[in-house]
């Protein structure tokens, strides 16, 4: 088996309701599909989800570095996926979301040559899993409402955006606690908004509402100061945006500045890379939480089949697919009252339409 040709194009995703967070406010979605044929007629897909913020790519920069890679890609056997990715690296290095794309490609063609679903052949640990729902930075009332209205449709765990006003938050996450209940979920992500002392006023000021986890509270560029926090308050805290690398997992895990990471494909460059962050984690008795950008549901997919093949992955937030209308791969993945379950198809389980 060879690969043949790749293949990228980019498609442009309205979200059905704009969201805003601590640095900015989100009204669509640019995702760019990838396809690899291969010489035996098996076609495997990717999905990337480039964000100028988090990763620094650009749909422009990703085809270009698609049209780049291509020689590299062609006559290659996909069921090597190791040595390719490696070759793959120091010419994505600054692409992640593609790096990412290219790589759920190969396992795809891997789980539909073995006819077996990925999170099988991953390790199959478990075969559905609860995912948290966001609520971008709204008033108070209007988050409420949004609140209700997920739990109404099932959801079981709910997290919310902050950042911006520590006073507003504190007030926001009192006011859903005594709206839905004490038997939701709540997840708190300030997206790098807080200082030390504001997290550790919010974290205090919100204990009645039995916060979860708080989610990167501050600047991604000073470690130090999630390690304070992390020191500093009763709560989990996780790391998301300051996690880009294994290195980053690493310097993390040795130095204690989080008790949980957020891992995400786009950021990290795939499920290969995921993995060994798990690892990483998993060593340092480290939570693990699989995220997502404003992703298709295929890459949604990816981050499903490898959250569902370990042990110590306890979170997922995959809820990036959400609202986007008009998505190509919306099938991808079953989503059933707060809970997502793989198609169990072979691969990621998507096949185009036509």
């Amino acid at each position: 088996m060879k690969i043949t040709r790749i293949e990228a194009w980019p498609v442009t995703l309205q979200l059905a309701e704009a969201y805003a967070i601590a640095y900015e406010t989100v009204d669509e979605a640019a995702n760019i599909f990838i396809r690899l044929e291969t010489s035996t007629g098996i076609n495997g897909y990717g999905c990337a989800a480039p964000s100028k913020h988090v990763t620094g790519e650009t749909v422009e920069g990703l085809l270009k570095a698609a049209d780049a890679i291509a020689p590299s890609i062609r006559g290659a056997d996909p069921l090597r996926s190791t040595i390719l990715m490696e070759r793959l690296k120091p010419h994505l290095k600054d692409q992640p979301s593609l790096l990412a794309a290219v790589d759920m490609a190969l396992f795809d063609i891997l789980g539909k040559t073995a006819n077996l679903p990925l999170w099988k052949i991953l390790g199959g640990f478990r075969d559905r899993m609860k995912t948290s729902i966001t609520i971008g930075i709204l008033p108070e009332k209007e988050t409420v409402e949004r609140a209700l209205r997920w739990k109404g449709e099932g959801f079981k765990c709910l997290k919310l955006k902050g950042g911006n006003d520590v006073e507003s938050d504190i007030s926001r996450v009192i006011q859903v606690r005594e709206a839905v209940g004490k038997e939701m979920e709540l997840r708190f992500d300030a997206n790098q908004g807080f200082t030390v002392e504001d997290s550790l006023r919010f974290v205090t000021e919100t204990r009645a509402a039995h916060l979860e986890l708080i989610e990167q509270p501050t600047p991604k560029g000073q470690p130090d100061l999630l390690g304070r926090v992390t020191e500093g308050v009763a709560i989990p805290v996780m790391a998301d945006e300051s996690l880009m690398t294994l290195r980053d997992a690493f310097r993390i895990a040795r130095r204690g500045l989080a008790d949980m990471v957020n891992v995400k494909l786009m950021k990290v460059g795939g499920i290969s890379e995921a993995i060994q962050i798990n690892a990483v984690a998993r060593s340092a008795g480290l939570e693990v939480m699989v995220g997502c950008m404003d992703e298709a549901a295929l890459s949604i997919a990816a981050g499903l089949h490898f959250a569902l093949s370990r042990p110590n992955v306890a979170y997922a937030d995959l809820d990036g697919h959400i609202g986007l209308m008009g998505d190509p791969s919306a099938d991808a993945v079953i989503l059933r009252k707060g809970t997502l379950y793989p198609t169990n198809k072979p691969g990621l389980g998507f096949e185009p339409k036509g």
